[in-house]
């Protein structure tokens, strides 16, 4: 007989069925036993009357694997309005340990420190799984909507020569005893292949060695990059984002509504035009002083508020940010230079996209590197691609994870990661 999952129970009324899942609870009453199952679907209710079966029931721990086989009847409070009776339980493994902390219950009463340390069974918890199946949908929307546009995946090394960012927060090691680095992004490989395909994306990690400790960080995270070639300015490339986190919140709420509905969480509206502000007026707004060279994140969180109430939006765009805080390949404005044809997208008050136009001609980046006194050579390989005719482009990142929590509504970004990897942890 072969195995279905719980969801197909309501349309197996009268037949006979093989579950398997975990035993998630068991509530022994006086004259029957409840054994509920879960499985990758969700939960079943199977109900024990026969004594030897009761003892075997009785026996088995929270969390062992087991087989069910019995006939779905109709019961109005059961999960999805059926259950499974007359069964047969067949243990598919040794009794489990138990996890430190009670999976059925709503909510993990654990502290999060507690449940990372336990990820693994953590992680079967409907509240913390939920977010690993948003996350999911968020990344097939991001693919679908790029490649019904003509973008082609790339896979690009995580290992390089280089620094990214020409900054010193990188992951160092030993590549067969010369020196390289983990990528802190794929930006120099993805501005390449804008020269092969033109339009590009890759869904990978990213390795960022910032002493940070907070709820947004991450040392290593999933970078949902995307590069186009023939744009006129940084304004095509924020079109094909807003496109993009369209596709991605549609389809979020077409794949998983229920996670969604576990979460108690709604889909935001993307607007058909996302709000922007030049980062000058993005200083008076949050009140910031006038010489401020980047949004804090009380900047931010006050932005968000005014995206909120003056344009009904939990998105905005903030751009021109100055070039003193832009990576060596930003373009500049070219009516005013020292600020950027670069953005950032808040969402909800939280920076969650950085992108914008590159320089494409190669005498550009050889001035931008002598401007801040960086050496040619480190990067010789990236830019003498440019020797070779590339077009006008840009791009983008998004940060999964912080979208899935922005999203969601979790106060701590290690909340939607399966296994964090931060300033202090490293396992499990």
């Amino acid at each position: 007989m072969q195995r279905i999952l719980s969801t197909e129970l309501p349309a197996r009324v009268g037949a006979t069925v093989r579950l398997a899942g975990w035993v998630h609870r068991r509530r022994l009453l006086k004259s029957v036993a409840f054994l509920i199952v879960r499985d990758a679907a969700g939960l079943a209710q199977v109900v024990v009357a026969a004594p030897a079966v009761r003892e075997q029931v009785e026996a088995l721990t929270e969390e062992t694997v087991v087989e069910v086989v019995g006939t779905v009847v109709a019961n109005a409070t059961a999960p999805a309005g059926v259950e499974v009776v007359e069964p047969t339980v067949r243990p598919l493994g040794p009794p489990a340990v138990p996890p430190p902390f009670d999976l059925y219950r709503p909510v993990l009463t654990a502290t999060l420190p507690t449940q990372l340390d336990h990820a693994p069974v953590a992680l079967r918890h409907p509240v913390r799984s939920a977010a690993l199946r948003i996350s999911a949908a968020a990344v097939s929307g991001f693919r679908a909507t790029l490649d019904g546009r003509g973008f082609v995946e790339v896979h690009t090394p995580k290992v390089v020569a280089s620094s990214t960012e020409s900054g010193a927060n990188v992951f160092a090691l030993d590549w067969f005893g010369r020196p390289a680095y983990l990528a802190q992004s794929p930006q120099f490989y993805k501005q390449l292949m804008v020269g092969v395909f033109e339009r590009v994306y890759e869904v990978g990690p990213v390795f960022r060695a910032e002493p940070h400790d907070t709820v947004r960080h991450l040392a290593q995270y999933t970078s949902l990059d995307v590069e186009l070639g023939f744009v006129a300015d940084h304004r095509d490339v924020m079109a094909v984002l807003r496109d993009t986190l369209a596709g991605m919140v549609a389809t979020v709420g077409d794949r998983a509504g229920g996670p969604l509905a576990t979460l108690g969480v709604t889909v935001p509206e993307v607007p058909a035009e996302i709000p922007a502000v030049h980062f000058t007026d993005a200083l008076k707004i949050a009140g910031a002083p006038a010489d401020e060279p980047d949004l804090a994140p009380a900047h931010e969180r006050a932005l968000g508020e005014w995206a909120r109430r003056e344009y009904g939006s939990d998105f905005l765009f903030v751009t021109g940010y100055p070039m003193a805080k832009r990576p060596f390949y930003t373009h500049p404005d070219p009516a005013r230079p020292a600020y950027s044809n670069g953005f950032d997208l808040l969402f909800r008050g939280v920076e969650l996209v950085t992108g914008g136009q590159r320089l494409h001609r190669h005498a550009d980046y050889l001035a931008a590197l002598a401007a801040r006194g960086e050496p040619v050579e480190p990067y010789a390989g990236y830019v003498d691609a440019f020797r070779h005719g590339m077009p006008p482009h840009g791009g983008f990142a998004i940060g999964l994870e912080r979208f899935v929590a922005r999203l969601t509504g979790a106060a701590n970004v290690r909340e939607v990661t399966a296994f964090p990897r931060d300033l202090h942890r490293l396992t499990p």
